[in-house]
């Protein structure tokens, strides 16, 4: 019987393509909108704890006893890309397995466009088979194309 080899490009290509993925456009500079991604607490919540600035930090999100998770700071290009390998999880409301983020990653890739950038955020690792999957998109959804999208125009219009 032949192993899959998890290396194989299509394997990579189709497991890619399933991941949760979402995008905003902002009026700002790579630079600025970089600089706005890595305050975490100002735009995802307040149960923030730990450092988000620099590689290796580590941060958790609390949301009550429903949501926790801890995140790493593990590749990060200065106004193009950044990757948090969120370590551990612990999704309460879940039936099966709580710990379904565990070794996710988020990843952010910022794209100039004329005057704008283009945000593309990538939740890798959160599958349609996953239990928390239409629930955490909903999440995503909102974190990304409301919370971070307003704060990158409404915080870094006020920090200039």
């Amino acid at each position: 019987m032949k192993k899959k080899n998890t290396g194989d490009k299509y394997y990579k290509l189709k497991m890619k393509k399933n991941d949760f993925h979402c995008h905003i456009t902002v009026n700002a500079t790579p630079q600025k909108a970089m600089e706005g991604i890595l305050q975490v607490a100002k735009w995802w919540t307040k149960d923030f704890k730990g450092n988000s600035q620099k590689i290796n930090d580590e941060f958790t999100i609390q949301h009550g006893d429903a949501h926790y998770s801890k995140h790493k700071l593990i590749e990060i290009l200065p106004d193009k890309k950044l990757v948090w390998l969120i370590t551990e999880s612990d999704l309460n409301w879940l039936k099966h397995n709580k710990q379904e983020w565990t070794n996710t990653k988020t990843i952010f890739v910022l794209k100039p466009k004329d005057q704008l950038t283009i945000i593309e955020f990538t939740h890798e690792g959160l599958v349609p088979e996953m239990e928390c999957y239409f629930r955490c998109i909903e999440g995503w959804e909102m974190v990304i194309k409301e919370r971070l999208f307003e704060y990158l125009i409404k915080g870094i219009e006020q920090s200039v």
